[in-house]
């Protein structure tokens, strides 16, 4: 069954590409006509590959890897950012950092720059600094949390990026395919589409468009979150169930026990008496 709705991407304007003039041509297989010097992306195969992109990432949060995703561009941010948030995602917004993913040590340190200061403001000792140096230490903690607040937990490598806006976004797919990391990403008509792994053609200008997109991605990401959760609530129950097997076992053996004890008590008083009649019986 399609996750995506045909008529959604129709009418949040996903089918309008660029000028045709300014096309790429290797993006042809997914041009459906062109129309006022525009050219009209074919939807039928949109809707196939976000299927298959949502597939894709459905496994992977099932696994419980992580996803980056990266839009920098004024209309795609905003979304990116609530829509990765609500299925607890790292994201980029603001500015792609060189060397995020190829440098990912680097970018750790900078991260954990950002707990020491935090931890500064828990113990007191930010306040017995100076002023000027307080000064400086919020202004590099702000930035800090300006480029990088939204990867702190992103402890390792991700095991994919989604970008939107793959011109724009170019230093991060150069960095995912250096890394071998695949890469899922809404491509336009005037984009090279060769660098991308998982090519969902479609309109990444228009707000809607890039909304409808993520919306059927983000939902795949929770199913799979959710059936991660399922499994290892399945994982524990045996656990509880062996232990309550055990204490079962232990209370029966302590009763056993006593049982044992209390039918050898009568046992152990006759035979004292035996004994002591024994002689007479002589």
């Amino acid at each position: 069954m399609s996750r995506t709705n045909f008529q959604e991407l129709l009418d949040a304007g996903a089918h309008f590409g660029h000028l045709a003039r300014k096309w790429n041509p290797k993006m042809a297989p997914y041009i459906f006509d062109q129309k006022n010097g525009i050219h009209i992306i074919d939807l039928h195969k949109t809707v196939v590959k976000i299927d298959e992109a949502a597939d894709e990432m459905k496994m992977l949060a099932k696994s419980g890897r992580k996803i980056l995703f990266v839009a920098t561009k004024k209309q795609a941010k905003d979304i990116i950012a609530a829509k990765a948030a609500e299925v607890g995602m790292p994201y980029v917004t603001e500015r792609w950092a060189g060397g995020m993913l190829t440098n990912f040590p680097t970018i750790r340190k900078a991260v954990k720059k950002m707990s020491t200061i935090d931890k500064m403001h828990e113990d007191g000792t930010f306040d017995k600094l100076a002023k000027r140096e307080r000064l400086q230490i919020t202004r590099q903690r702000e930035k800090l949390e300006l480029n990088l607040g939204s990867i702190r937990d992103m402890s390792r490598l991700p095991a994919a990026i989604f970008v939107v806006d793959v011109q724009k976004e170019a230093n991060a797919v150069k960095e995912a395919n250096r890394l071998n990391i695949p890469v899922f990403a809404m491509v336009d008509t005037c984009c090279d589409p060769t660098p991308i792994d998982y090519v969902i053609p479609a309109n990444d200008d228009a707000a809607k468009s890039i909304e409808c997109v993520l919306g059927a991605l983000c939902a795949a990401i929770q199913e799979g979150l959710e059936e991660r959760k399922l499994e290892k609530d399945k994982e524990v129950a045996p656990e509880e169930e062996e232990e309550q097997v055990a204490a079962t076992r232990n209370i029966r053996r302590r009763r056993g026990d006593k049982a044992a004890k209390a039918e050898d008590a009568p046992k152990a008083e006759e035979a004292p008496k035996a004994e002591a009649e024994a002689p007479a019986a002589e």
